[in-house]
């Protein structure tokens, strides 16, 4: 942890003595929200869209925190703070103008801009600390695949990672904040809005692996075209150091996208995918439906044989990066296969029971044409797979809007239609985006009575309630921004035991 004068340190220099009633104590973390302030803690006043993190540093000193970095505008608030100017002098609290009444109080950091100085900070901070980083960056996957190298790298070394959403040039910076001394990785999933972001996560992160999943439509409303999207995810192997440094790029052989990004690098390049041309690839995939994995790895000579427990085809290139990050950091094969049989954070796709002993996969952390394409193969695999038991495990699919498609939008959403025709048996969409969903499903051949436009939530779990039968297997997937997690909850809370199960759910649930 972060002594408050060595933060004192870091954001004034050395050529400004610290004041001595400034607490002798250390920062136990940092906060954007004065609402998850604990005791000791530095608070971060920032200026957002819908208010201003300066109208809370007050709550945020009465709930415990000691400093705070805030801009201009918190000297007219009033406050019983040390200031630290930016022009290095220093303003003690009313009251405490000699040395000899100082007594402890909060400190605050008076800088330009709020978000630059946390940048700054955590950069500073990160560059005393000794731990390897490794970046992760793509369309989808990312969280899946830094859950899966930090399993693996925790096999051998003491490894921090990402936590949350804390990936874009706020969180980051947070996450860097955490890092000590004992920390040997951390692994650092790297998310952007618009050109440059992930080049400034590089500068403050300073990564020494780069792994790009891949790259597609997602977020092409705001990025305006794909090849803009490549440009901002290329910014991960632009940052690496060079080869000679130990900078190594690990791209995803089958996505020509990212596989042009080797020229872009200076780093020594390692590529993964589902053919033998890759350094790492894999074959003979076999899925085990709710049971796992199988397939074959090869690694120069060397072939291995693995079952593991992910669900869905699409998990093996996942478990190909975080075979890829072992290789490049020197572990055995049995520390990687270790963290390749680690499941734990890796809870994006849930399966759980829901109502009439159906079988609910829940995929409604978000979705774009690529996911929601893996999701409908791995509902075919489940269905697919033979179960004790189990007579019939009917497929079906509730489907919603994907957002921030742009362009892509119409595409997008017939391509996910043209595949559920193929592998289910009863289609419900939800939302005006959705219906092109629908509609190409009709044309691909899955019949009219099978297929259930919806505008709401609401409307699905009605359906769902006078549909579901033992043993389907009901999928449910859509953009973040459609709350379809209200349909898992409840039917899965229909599927327990008591009065409530022979209950519709409330309207509007």
């Amino acid at each position: 942890m972060i002594h408050l004068s060595h933060v004192w340190r870091l954001m004034v220099g050395n050529a400004v003595a610290t004041p001595a009633g400034l607490p002798d104590a250390t920062i136990s973390g940092f906060a954007i929200d004065s609402r998850q302030v604990q005791a000791g803690a530095l608070f971060v006043a920032l200026r957002g869209e819908k208010t201003d993190g300066h109208l809370y540093l007050q709550d945020a000193f009465v709930r415990g925190a000691i400093a705070a970095i805030a801009e201009p505008r918190a000297l007219e608030l009033g406050l019983s703070a040390w200031f630290a100017l930016p022009d290095g002098a220093v303003r003690p609290p009313v009251g405490q103008e000699t040395a000899e009444a100082a007594s402890p109080a909060p400190c605050v950091f008076i800088v330009p801009d709020s978000l630059v100085a946390l940048q700054n900070l955590a950069a500073q901070w990160r560059g005393q600390m000794p731990a390897v980083a490794i970046g992760i960056t793509g369309s989808i996957g990312k969280t899946m695949t830094k859950e899966t190298v930090a399993n693996v790298l925790a096999q051998r070394f003491a490894t921090l990672r990402t936590e949350g959403n804390l990936n874009n040039e706020i969180g980051l910076p947070l996450m860097l904040l955490r890092l000590t001394p004992e920390h040997q990785r951390v692994v650092l999933e790297m998310g952007m809005y618009a050109l440059g972001e992930i080049g400034r996560l590089c500068e403050l992160a300073q990564p020494r692996i780069g792994v790009v999943t891949n790259v597609g439509p997602s977020h092409l409303e705001r990025m305006g075209s794909i090849g803009r999207i490549v440009q901002a995810k290329a910014e991960l192997v632009q940052g690496l150091p060079p080869a000679a440094e130990g900078g190594v790029a690990i791209l995803n052989a089958d996505d020509p996208l990212v596989i042009g990004m080797a020229g872009l690098t200076r780093a020594r390049v390692f590529t993964y995918g589902l053919n033998e041309s890759s350094d790492l690839w894999a074959d003979e995939i076999v899925s085990a439906g709710l049971e796992g994995i199988n397939f074959r790895l090869h690694y120069g000579k060397e072939v291995l044989h693995l079952r593991l427990p992910i669900l869905g085809r699409h998990s093996v290139h996942t478990a190909l990066r975080g075979a890829a990050v072992g290789l490049v950091e020197g572990l055995s094969w049995a520390e990687i296969i270790a963290g390749l049989q680690d499941v734990r954070g890796q809870l994006r796709l849930m399966v759980v029971p829901g109502l009439r002993q159906s079988t609910l996969i829940d995929d409604t952390y978000n979705a774009s044409p690529a996911s929601v394409l893996a999701a409908l193969n791995l509902l075919a695999d489940i269905t697919e797979a033979r179960v004790e038991g189990v007579t019939s495990r009917r497929p079906i699919a509730v489907l919603g809007d994907m957002f921030e498609l742009g362009s892509y939008e119409e595409e997008g959403h017939r391509l996910a239609g043209g595949r559920a025709a193929q592998v289910v048996q009863k289609l419900i969409t939800v939302g005006a985006r959705a219906r092109g969903i629908a509609d190409e499903a009709l044309a691909s051949g899955l019949p009219q009575a099978d297929i259930y436009p919806t505008v709401s939530n609401a409307d699905a779990i009605g359906l769902l309630l006078g549909l579901v039968r033992p043993g389907d297997v009901i999928l449910v997937k859509g953009s973040r921004g459609m709350g379809m997690e209200t349909i898992v909850d409840a039917l899965s809370q229909l599927s327990q035991p008591g009065p409530a199960a022979e209950r519709p759910p409330a309207a509007g649930s």
